[in-house]
């Protein structure tokens, strides 16, 4: 039994045997050409081809993994047109006299480590769809026809790297997880494997693996086992099992309405860290987002983020969710979030101290830009805000009047916007004791259970010397959030969780009974928790 740690692409269990791809690199060599227009003209030809069958590919890629990620060949069809990628190509041919394949072959490879070179991680990635377009080409000047991996047995896809289309083209029936010893969590084939809901796994450095050897992917630890011995397969079957009941139970509960014996609705929504993860929500059946915590559009960026970037993450959100209610959290930096350029001072206890809405009325340039580009997305669906780290009314009251200056901005620059439900995260024993006079300023309460635990019960909840004394089930804690809803009923307002309480099984009639009006949880939880909706009264 051999074991190989790699990075998670997607998560999963599967069991079966190996099955090898091998590089689709043809082997190109340099010849010389005596009529260079007839080789342009090749070269010309090869890439109408490629762009044709990428078409179709988008078309084949539409229905498995949506639009947003089909697009990468619609992207690789504009790369294949890019005036630098063909001048390059077609300079060679004629200067040199030498045949298309190796043109493309030269100019792809120097193109690809141009941008594997590059710092940034999205551009890096890219380094790769250069390559399949240039072996796109030469496959075709080589008059190869493209496979399409008809009909196989189910099996653990083990490669050096895929390409987007490889990925795309085989069986999804026939396709256990893949395994790439190469690649990044940031490539193309990653998103479309996390699409495509296969485990899979990248810069996994196994060795050579027979085909047909027997061999598990555990997506959940970053494990390629080959060769288990009993006690693991035996392990891993029955976690293979349970995974395959919780998705029978995604099968029955999806289409459902989350509503108790009783007929109450309960809106059931998910927690999302960013774009990509709507894909998710979609696929666990959310009746919309709860929780968009903004903060990693600046954790992923090495400067601020513009409006114009902000304002396109959250227009594809509304857009995706098509309707269905988008609630984005305000920027919570601070505390376990720290970010370079914001040049946060050290501080001795940083969850008491500098974040969320404290740096936004402090640092309010960085604010409004935010605001605006959440009320330009507006427009595209149904959007409410939510405001973190709430203790007094009136940082209400101020964020508020900012919110009316940069309408009245919009409206002097005639730029449109719609409606935005305010609301504010209840996460201080402070705004527990003022939910009443809150509720007066909002639309809306949602209860940050994991800060108002580690408030309540004065627990740094990143010591894990402390595990044994966080307790989320802590009668403080629970009493709080019935306050907080009764607080919420008494001035017509509606209240939701969406810390992870909300995903705790256990304790899911409780919040019913409480009255709780929403929980947002992990895409994954959206079905269990429906499941305890459903059987309570």
């Amino acid at each position: 039994m051999e074991q190989f740690k790699g990075k998670i692409a997607f998560g999963g269990i599967a069991i079966g045997p190996v099955r090898t791809i091998g590089s689709s690199h043809q082997m190109v060599r340099r010849t010389r050409v005596e009529d260079v227009t007839q080789e342009l003209k090749r070269f010309s030809d090869a890439k109408e081809c490629a762009i044709e069958e990428l078409k179709a590919l988008y078309e084949k890629a539409l229905p498995q993994v949506g639009e947003e990620h089909a697009a990468i060949f619609e992207v690789h069809q504009m790369m294949l047109d890019d005036a630098d990628y063909c001048e390059a190509i077609e300079h060679m041919i004629a200067s040199q006299q030498v045949n298309a394949e190796f043109a493309v072959a030269t100019t792809g490879d120097n193109f690809a480590e141009m941008f594997a070179s590059m710092d940034d991680d999205y551009m890096r990635a890219r380094s790769a769809d250069v390559k399949d377009i240039s072996e796109r080409v030469i496959r075709i000047l080589c008059g190869v026809h493209e496979s399409t991996d008809g009909d196989q047995h189910p099996a653990i896809i083990l490669a050096d790297d895929l390409a987007p289309s490889e990925t795309i083209q085989l069986d999804r029936k026939s396709v256990l997880a893949f395994v790439t010893r190469e690649g990044s969590v940031n490539s193309h084939t990653a998103i479309l494997a996390r699409m495509m809901n296969i485990p899979a796994l990248v810069a996994t450095p196994a060795g050579e693996v027979t085909d047909g050897t027997l061999a598990i992917v555990d997506g959940k630890q970053g494990l390629f086992i080959t060769d288990p011995d009993g006690e693991t397969r035996e392990k891993y079957e029955k976690l293979l099992a349970a995974e395959q009941e919780q998705r029978k139970l995604l099968a029955t509960l999806k289409g459902r309405e989350s509503v108790t014996k009783s007929g109450r609705k309960i809106h059931l929504y998910a927690n999302i860290g960013g774009v990509s993860d709507v894909a998710a929500v979609l696929e666990n059946d959310a009746e919309g987002i709860g929780l968009f915590r903004s903060e990693f559009l600046y954790l992923q960026n090495n400067d601020y983020p513009t409006e114009e970037e902000q304002f396109s993450a959250y227009r594809r959100v509304l857009e995706m969710m098509a309707g269905k209610r988008v609630i984005i959290r305000t920027m919570d930096i601070g505390a376990d979030k720290k970010i370079d350029y914001f040049n946060l001072d050290e501080e001795e206890n940083p969850a008491l101290g500098y974040r969320a809405i404290r740096i936004c009325l402090d640092r309010q340039e960085i604010f409004r830009t935010q605001l605006r580009a959440l009320y330009r997305a507006s427009i595209y669906g149904r959007l409410a805000v939510m405001i973190p780290m709430i203790a007094s009314r009136w940082e209400v009251v101020e964020v508020k009047r900012i919110m009316a200056e940069v309408r009245s901005e919009l409206d002097a620059q005639e730029i449109p916007y719609g409606e935005i439900e305010l609301g504010v995260m209840i996460e201080t024993p402070a705004a527990v004791m003022i939910a009443d006079e809150l509720a007066q300023e909002v639309q809306f309460f949602s209860i940050g259970t994991n800060d108002l635990t580690q408030y309540t019960l004065a627990i740094d909840r990143q010591n894990n010397k402390l595990d044994r004394y966080y307790d989320a089930h802590h009668p403080a804690v629970l009493k709080m959030i019935k306050m907080v809803v009764d607080a919420a009923h008494e001035a017509g307002i509606w209240a939701g969780i969406c810390g992870e309480l909300g995903a705790d099984t256990e304790l899911t009639r409780t919040f019913v009974e409480m009255g709780v009006d929403e929980l947002s949880v992990a895409p994954g939880m959206v079905l269990p928790i429906r499941k305890g909706i459903l059987e309570a009264e």
